[in-house]
Protein backbone atom coordinates (compact mmCIF):
# COMPACT_ATOMS: atom_id res chain seq x y z
CA UNK A 1 0.00 0.00 0.00
CA UNK A 2 1.02 3.32 -1.02
CA UNK A 3 1.99 5.89 2.16
CA UNK A 4 0.73 9.40 1.20
CA UNK A 5 3.05 12.06 2.76
CA UNK A 6 0.83 14.81 4.16
CA UNK A 7 0.88 18.20 2.67
CA UNK A 8 1.48 20.21 5.90
CA UNK A 9 5.18 18.09 5.77
CA UNK A 10 5.91 19.13 2.68
CA UNK A 11 5.27 22.50 3.51
CA UNK A 12 6.69 22.87 6.39
CA UNK A 13 9.87 21.08 5.14
CA UNK A 14 9.78 23.45 2.59
CA UNK A 15 9.88 26.18 5.21
CA UNK A 16 12.83 24.68 6.47
CA UNK A 17 14.29 24.63 3.56
CA UNK A 18 14.04 28.15 2.75
CA UNK A 19 15.43 29.57 6.14
CA UNK A 20 18.27 26.68 5.90
CA UNK A 21 19.11 28.10 2.54
CA UNK A 22 18.51 32.28 3.95
CA UNK A 23 21.07 31.82 6.53
CA UNK A 24 23.52 29.60 3.83
CA UNK A 25 23.80 33.11 2.33
CA UNK A 26 25.92 34.36 5.31
CA UNK A 27 27.50 31.10 6.12
CA UNK A 28 30.39 30.25 3.27
CA UNK A 29 30.51 26.97 3.37
CA UNK A 30 26.49 26.20 3.81
CA UNK A 31 25.26 26.29 0.39
CA UNK A 32 22.37 28.43 -0.79
CA UNK A 33 20.86 27.08 -3.73
CA UNK A 34 20.49 23.70 -3.36
CA UNK A 35 18.45 24.08 -0.49
CA UNK A 36 15.97 26.78 -1.97
CA UNK A 37 15.60 23.62 -5.05
CA UNK A 38 14.97 21.60 -1.99
CA UNK A 39 12.47 24.18 -0.98
CA UNK A 40 11.08 24.59 -4.29
CA UNK A 41 10.18 20.82 -4.87
CA UNK A 42 8.50 20.81 -1.39
CA UNK A 43 5.99 23.86 -1.96
CA UNK A 44 5.41 22.10 -5.50
CA UNK A 45 3.67 19.21 -3.65
CA UNK A 46 1.96 21.12 -0.95
CA UNK A 47 1.71 25.07 -1.95
CA UNK A 48 1.28 26.76 -5.52
CA UNK A 49 1.26 29.77 -3.82
CA UNK A 50 4.51 29.44 -1.76
CA UNK A 51 6.00 27.48 -4.96
CA UNK A 52 5.19 30.75 -7.13
CA UNK A 53 6.51 33.09 -4.38
CA UNK A 54 9.95 31.72 -4.18
CA UNK A 55 10.08 31.25 -8.04
CA UNK A 56 8.87 35.12 -8.64
CA UNK A 57 11.14 36.18 -5.27
CA UNK A 58 13.61 39.24 -6.36
CA UNK A 59 16.80 37.66 -4.85
CA UNK A 60 16.08 33.90 -4.23
CA UNK A 61 13.74 33.24 -6.95
CA UNK A 62 16.24 33.88 -10.06
CA UNK A 63 18.88 31.11 -9.32
CA UNK A 64 15.96 28.38 -9.09
CA UNK A 65 14.55 29.17 -11.88
CA UNK A 66 17.94 29.14 -13.84
CA UNK A 67 18.80 25.90 -12.27
CA UNK A 68 15.37 24.36 -12.88
CA UNK A 69 14.89 25.51 -16.60
CA UNK A 70 18.32 25.07 -17.33
CA UNK A 71 20.75 23.60 -15.55
CA UNK A 72 22.37 26.96 -15.50
CA UNK A 73 24.70 28.56 -12.68
CA UNK A 74 25.48 32.77 -13.38
CA UNK A 75 28.69 33.95 -13.32
CA UNK A 76 28.42 36.14 -10.53
CA UNK A 77 27.31 33.08 -8.59
CA UNK A 78 30.22 30.83 -9.40
CA UNK A 79 32.41 33.89 -8.84
CA UNK A 80 30.74 34.60 -5.14
CA UNK A 81 30.92 31.07 -4.51
CA UNK A 82 34.51 30.61 -5.32
CA UNK A 83 35.50 33.62 -3.32
CA UNK A 84 33.74 32.36 0.18
CA UNK A 85 34.60 29.03 0.00
CA UNK A 86 38.19 29.85 -0.68
CA UNK A 87 38.09 32.80 2.42
CA UNK A 88 36.44 29.73 4.93
CA UNK A 89 38.98 28.04 3.84
CA UNK A 90 41.59 30.04 4.31
CA UNK A 91 41.32 31.08 7.50
CA UNK A 92 41.37 27.27 9.20
CA UNK A 93 44.09 26.41 6.50
CA UNK A 94 46.96 29.22 7.32
CA UNK A 95 45.28 30.39 11.28
CA UNK A 96 43.86 27.24 12.95
CA UNK A 97 45.88 24.46 14.01
CA UNK A 98 43.87 21.50 12.41
CA UNK A 99 45.27 17.88 11.64
CA UNK A 100 46.52 17.93 8.49
CA UNK A 101 44.31 14.79 7.17
CA UNK A 102 41.20 17.79 7.97
CA UNK A 103 43.23 20.25 5.89
CA UNK A 104 43.63 17.76 2.78
CA UNK A 105 39.69 17.13 3.66
CA UNK A 106 38.45 20.23 2.95
CA UNK A 107 40.85 20.80 0.18
CA UNK A 108 39.47 17.99 -1.60
CA UNK A 109 35.96 18.13 -0.96
CA UNK A 110 36.61 22.26 -1.73
CA UNK A 111 37.90 21.53 -5.24
CA UNK A 112 35.09 18.52 -6.15
CA UNK A 113 32.21 21.44 -5.18
CA UNK A 114 33.93 24.30 -7.10
CA UNK A 115 34.84 22.00 -9.73
CA UNK A 116 30.92 20.89 -10.18
CA UNK A 117 30.53 24.71 -10.41
CA UNK A 118 32.50 25.95 -12.54
CA UNK A 119 31.35 22.97 -15.25
CA UNK A 120 27.62 23.84 -15.58
CA UNK A 121 27.05 26.12 -17.87
CA UNK A 122 26.85 30.05 -17.53
CA UNK A 123 24.18 30.88 -19.79
CA UNK A 124 20.97 28.52 -21.61
CA UNK A 125 22.30 26.84 -24.68
CA UNK A 126 18.98 28.26 -26.33
CA UNK A 127 18.47 31.92 -25.03
CA UNK A 128 15.10 31.66 -26.40
CA UNK A 129 13.57 28.83 -24.14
Amino acid sequence: MRRVVPRALFFGAGWLFVVIGVIGIFLPLLPTTPFLLLAAWCFSKSSERFHSWLLDHPQLGPPVRDWQGHGVIRPSAKILATAMMGAAILFPMVLVKVPVWAKWTTMVTTTCVLTFIWTRPSRPSNPRL
